[in-house]
């Protein structure tokens, strides 16, 4: 028996404004015990859909692309799963000076602190297989790498876990498009002040705390 954490972001880490970055950086984490029903969700979706809009997508769900009837009916479907959500949001202009040009170090922070307290909280069963798939962000496997061992020696460091880190695309990995729906919620929530669709999955979200706030 495995346990899987599912990890994708919304927003950006660019800092000026001129460039219409985003207020806000949010990292996502679902955790389940059983990945099948998630995939599920994203296969449920995709059978409702027309064909054009399918070729269009590439096979691949994003949130920002697709209609609001699609988005409620994958969070709703999500939000009936066996599954719960923990996020940290970013308030981009708290962010310390120093760490504004050290982006890959920031989101390695960031996550970090984010499994920091799933394992803190005792979600997770140090006697299974604990997988955590993080959505592909760099094409730097130098980054990657780091990011991985990063994460890995602090998780053995601190709570004496030992975690099998991957990082896939979500056409590789179709639990990943259901993460990029819930973070985009949760996103929308703190960039836009819209809570319609984060209200959707609330009931799954059993934390959510700011950064540098």
């Amino acid at each position: 028996m495995s346990q899987y954490i599912f990890l994708d972001e919304s927003g950006d880490l660019g800092f000026n404004p001129h460039k219409r970055s985003s207020n806000y950086f949010i990292i996502t984490m679902l955790f389940t015990s059983d990945s099948a029903p998630i995939e599920k969700i994203v296969k449920k979706i995709h059978k409702n859909l027309r064909k054009k809009v399918k070729k269009l997508s590439g096979g691949v769900l994003h949130c920002v692309k697709e209609k609001p009837s699609t988005r409620v009916k994958l969070l709703t479907l999500l939000a009936q799963s066996k599954c719960f959500i923990m996020a940290i949001y970013l308030n981009k202009s708290k962010v310390y000076t120093n760490l504004r040009d050290e982006k890959h170090i920031l989101y390695n922070y960031v996550a970090n602190i984010l499994l920091d307290r799933i394992a803190t909280r005792k979600f997770l069963n140090t006697n299974t297989n604990v997988v955590l798939i993080a959505a592909k962000r760099e094409t730097n496997k130098f980054l990657n790498a780091n990011f991985k061992n990063y994460l890995q020696a602090q998780l053995n460091s601190r709570h004496k876990l030992i975690m099998k880190i991957e990082i896939k695309t979500p056409s590789e990995e179709k639990a990943l498009q259901v993460v990029d729906f819930a973070s985009w919620a949760i996103f929308r929530k703190y960039e836009q002040g819209d809570g319609y669709y984060y209200d959707l999955i609330k009931k799954i979200i059993i934390e959510e705390r700011g950064l540098f706030s």
